[in-house]
């Protein structure tokens, strides 16, 4: 793991995309796809760093650092994603200008330059039960999917949390919530720009035995699968049911997985 140093502070770019890895539930694969699919979606230079427990697997040429320490025990994560919540430090290793953060489970189909120029403090999917096909999401609240703020501009929401870590658990539902409620503003990203996979593309209920997941349309630029099933439950050649009842869904997808295959994963990888 790189380790951070007074040489790494003076490198600055005015744009960085963050991920984290924690545990086995997503392997290395997924940071090293979304570190692909991101140098073609992004013109021009910017950093890509990888917050991890354990960088074994992640490609060398992606910067990995430890995920910081604020206090969030395994007891915690059970109702949310709170490590999160620490690249909203003051001092993220010495990281610099507007940052894009990416859930891992995403795909990234279109160019991603304008997400780093939105303005806002803190900008998020607008999520909610409006948040689908078909539907006026007209009271949005903060999915952090994909979100972005200007590195140590936001430090309140982390300094909060680790200020009384089992009382934010208890008073909020998720690090969503949390993250929204103490932000200084927030505000969603445009409806087409970030679609979700369940709620957008899947057909559904029943009508899925019959209609294959929808591709994006060429206005979105990242489409997040949030929860089961994951991207990488349905890029495996073969044939199985990747979803359960009453939903239906034999893979592969062939989108998807030409997605995996075009930005470096290689089937027989654990």
């Amino acid at each position: 793991m790189q380790s951070f140093s007074e040489t790494q502070m003076t490198v600055k770019n005015d744009r960085v995309v963050l991920c984290m890895r924690w545990g086995n539930e997503f392997p290395p694969a997924y940071v090293n796809v979304l570190h692909n699919a991101c140098k073609k979606a992004i013109t021009g230079s910017f950093r890509f760093v990888c917050l991890t427990d354990d960088p074994s697997g992640i490609d060398q040429s992606i910067e990995t650092y430890p995920i910081p320490d604020i206090r969030c025990r395994p007891a915690h994560w059970h109702s949310g994603a709170w490590p999160k919540l620490s690249v909203f430090r003051r001092d993220l290793y010495g990281l610099a200008g507007r940052a894009l953060f990416i859930d891992l489970d995403t795909l990234v189909v279109g160019n991603i330059d304008s997400l780093f120029k939105k303005n806002g403090d803190f900008i998020a999917v607008g999520g909610g039960k409006n948040w689908r096909r078909g539907k006026i999401n007209s009271n949005p609240t903060a999915n952090t999917s994909v979100f972005a703020f200007t590195l140590g501009e936001q430090s309140q929401i982390q300094e909060s949390f680790t200020s009384d870590p089992d009382k934010a658990v208890h008073d909020y539902i998720n690090e969503q919530d949390f993250a929204q409620k103490h932000a200084t503003s927030w505000r969603p990203w445009p409806n087409e720009w970030v679609v979700s996979y369940k709620r957008h593309l899947r057909a559904p209920i029943f009508v899925d035995r019959m209609i294959k997941p929808s591709k994006p349309s060429d206005d979105v630029k990242i489409v997040a699968f949030h929860g089961s099933p994951r991207p990488l439950d349905v890029v495996v050649s073969g044939k199985y049911n990747y979803e359960k009842f009453p939903r239906y869904g034999k893979g592969p997808i062939s989108w998807v997985r030409e997605y995996w295959l075009e930005n470096g994963w290689e089937e027989d990888e654990q």
